[in-house]
C-alpha cells in the first residue's frame, strides 16, 4: 500500500491533466513509433523497436506512479486553515537575521513544490522549522550551509 499524498485541489487537477495527457497523447503516439518500427523487419536488430518498447515501459511506468497517487491523494481543506501558527498552504514572510533578507513563501505538499513560484515543499528544512510557529518568533534553522536564523513576520493565506 502506498503512502498517503496531500494535495490541494489545484494540485489534483494538475494531475489528473497530466496523466489525460499521458494517456491519450504520448500512449498513442508511442504505440504508432512500435507498429512503425515493427513494420521495417527483423525486431532483433532493430533499435527503433528497442527503443520504443523502453519508452512505452517508461511512460507506463509514469501513467502508474500517477495513477497511484491520485488513488492515494488526501485533498486538504483550505477553508479550516488559519494563520495563528505557521502549517501546510499558509503564506510565511521570513527574514534572514545573519543576512536581512526577507523572503515569502507558501508551504505546499512535496508534490506541489515550485521554489520559481514562491512554493516551499512542506518537508524542507526550512518549513519543517517553520511548522507550529507564530509571528515574531526567531526559529534557529538547520541547512546544509550550517543554522541561519529566521524570524517569521506575517503569516497569511
Amino acid at each position: 500500500m502506498s503512502a498517503k499524498v496531500y494535495l490541494t485541489e489545484e494540485g489534483l487537477q494538475k494531475l489528473r491533466k497530466e496523466l489525460d495527457e499521458l494517456r491519450n497523447v504520448q500512449r498513442p503516439e508511442i504505440s504508432k513509433l512500435i507498429a512503425d518500427a515493427r513494420d521495417k523487419g527483423d525486431l532483433a536488430e532493430n533499435a527503433e523497436y528497442a527503443a520504443a518498447k523502453e519508452a512505452q515501459g517508461m511512460l507506463e511506468l509514469k501513467i502508474a506512479t500517477i495513477e497511484d497517487k491520485i488513488a492515494n491523494s488526501r485533498l486538504i481543506d483550505e477553508s479550516r486553515i488559519d494563520t495563528s501558527s505557521v502549517q501546510v498552504l499558509n503564506k510565511v514572510k521570513i527574514k534572514n537575521k545573519s543576512n536581512g533578507a526577507v523572503m515569502e513563501y507558501t508551504l505546499v505538499p512535496e508534490t506541489e513544490a515550485n521554489l520559481k513560484e514562491g512554493k516551499l515543499a512542506v518537508n524542507s528544512p526550512i518549513a519543517k522549522g517553520l511548522l507550529g510557529k507564530k509571528v515574531g518568533e526567531v526559529v534557529d534553522i538547520k541547512v546544509p550551509s550550517g543554522i541561519i536564523p529566521f524570524e517569521i513576520i506575517n503569516i497569511s493565506l
